[in-house]
């Protein structure tokens, strides 16, 4: 199959479930309302696109590559961007569903997540240095050996972050959800 290249192309209300997309680069692209669920994304690379309204719910992203790539209002339950290839992976997610997501392992520096459901999201081991995670429901989440200096949870809830076992030198967290950093030891705080 042929690699095609597509730049600065919408591509709007498309079920690429009927239609897979044609394996290529797409760069400065933009996806509006289109379904991608358990739609075959491997070997595809998005440098500067950004997706609207979609749905990536279980998608394949084996050696996807996400480079400067924006999620805007989408769906995207069960995705292992653990799996994406790591050469210049850069993503912004805006008030997205995220839940049962994979970072493992996954370099995240200076990457911004505003507003967004991340129930569930494995960060274990991940590079979280310098980025933002703000406003979003943390439900369920693991950290485990997880770089998160510098990084800004404020206005983020129902974390549950171990300081022993995760680096969150310099971190931002707002109250009264900071407690979250305590939930290991028992503790009964009253307000």
């Amino acid at each position: 199959m042929e690699f095609q290249y597509f730049e600065g192309e919408t591509f709007d209300k498309i079920k690429f479930t009927d239609y897979p997309l044609l394996k290529g680069e797409y760069e400065f692209c933009t996806f509006l309302n289109c379904d991608f669920s358990n739609a075959d994304l491997s070997g595809i690379r998005f440098s500067e696109s950004k997706f609207i309204d979609c749905n990536l719910s279980n998608a394949d992203l084996n050696n996807t590559s996400l480079q400067d790539v924006k999620f805007l209002n989408c769906k995207m339950l069960g995705l292992h961007f653990n799996k994406c290839n790591e050469f210049g992976f850069a993503v912004l997610f805006e008030n997205c569903q995220l839940n049962h997501s994979s970072f493992f392992q996954v370099k995240l520096s200076r990457s911004k997540f505003m507003d967004s459901q991340l129930q569930g999201v494995d960060f274990v081991q991940s590079e979280l240095k310098n980025s933002m995670i703000v406003n979003c429901d943390l439900l369920d989440a693991i950290f485990d050996n997880t770089n998160m200096e510098k990084a800004d949870f404020r206005d983020s809830r129902n974390y549950n972050i171990d300081p022993e076992i995760n680096n969150v030198k310099h971190a931002k967290f707002s109250m009264p959800d900071v407690i979250g950093l305590l939930n290991k030891y028992n503790l009964k705080i009253d307000s």
